[in-house]
């Protein structure tokens, strides 16, 4: 006997896909960018990127182009709100804000911003597994499917000079990274940039997560590296400025329906 016949699938474009948003002013684009780069900060803050006042996500302004929203000097993670943001210029001066900037993290992301116009956001932290990695001079092998998204991607800064403080020393910075999306400063932690707030937060979680596991696998023993080809193919999947901000909504909504104070 057969069962009732079940309802005929829905149309595909009756389903909620959510994809970047387009903005019909710099004004509506500007507000934007703040709100999820406020809530980018909360997430690092939740998963403990924090170190004292090392740490900093930039996002480019859609109509001052050389100008960038950053995090306050001084403000906890858990804590920033769309108003707390600063904007500052390439010089690292305050134009709109309540707070001090950091200098010398903001040279390197100012410097990093002049030298990619495609990128408009910058994440670099001290994250626990990024030190680790950068401590050993390494960058990652691909060894998972997540890995592959940053094979040939992904730049190694072989130098440590100290607290970067000069605009030359973010220059070498931006040059070791390239057109790539990720960088391994050596002794320091990780750098990455995307054409959004989201794919630049979505990368920093993601290589973190990365740097985790391959050492954990390498302290175990000896990871089976996926061949070349293997590598590029699932890369070209999933490594796209695109698939990242798809990756990062789910994260969003969390953290805009738990803490929706941060959009004040």
């Amino acid at each position: 006997m057969h069962g009732p016949t079940p309802p005929l699938p829905l149309p595909t474009d009756q389903l909620h896909f959510a994809m970047p948003p387009l903005h019909e002013s710099a004004e509506d684009e500007r507000r934007h960018r703040k709100e999820r780069l406020a809530g980018a900060l909360r997430i690092f803050g939740r998963a403990g990127f924090e170190d004292g006042v090392s740490g900093h996500i930039t996002a480019r302004d859609p109509e001052y182009t050389d100008c960038f929203w950053v995090n306050p000097f001084g403000v906890p993670f858990k804590h920033v709100t769309v108003g707390d943001l600063v904007l500052a210029n390439q010089d690292g001066q305050v134009i709109e804000g309540r707070y001090h900037v950091n200098q010398a993290a903001f040279t390197v992301h100012a410097q990093v911003h002049a030298a990619r116009p495609d990128v408009v956001a910058v994440a670099h932290c001290h994250s626990v597994h990024g030190r680790a990695l950068a401590a050993l001079g390494d960058l990652i092998d691909p060894i998972t499917q997540e890995s592959c998204a940053f094979y040939e991607d992904l730049a190694l800064y072989d130098a440590y000079t100290g607290v970067t403080v000069d605009a030359e020393e973010g220059r070498r910075i931006a040059a070791a990274l390239g057109s790539r999306k990720a960088l391994v400063l050596r002794n320091h932690g990780l750098l990455t940039v995307g054409d959004s707030v989201d794919a630049a937060a979505w990368w920093f979680l993601s290589l973190e997560r990365c740097c985790q596991v391959q050492l954990t696998a390498k302290a175990a023993g000896r990871p089976v590296l996926i061949d070349h080809k293997a590598a590029v193919a699932t890369r070209e999947q999933l490594g796209g400025d695109l698939v990242a901000w798809i990756n990062y909504q789910p994260l969003w909504q969390d953290v805009s329906r738990a803490e929706p104070d941060l959009l004040s």
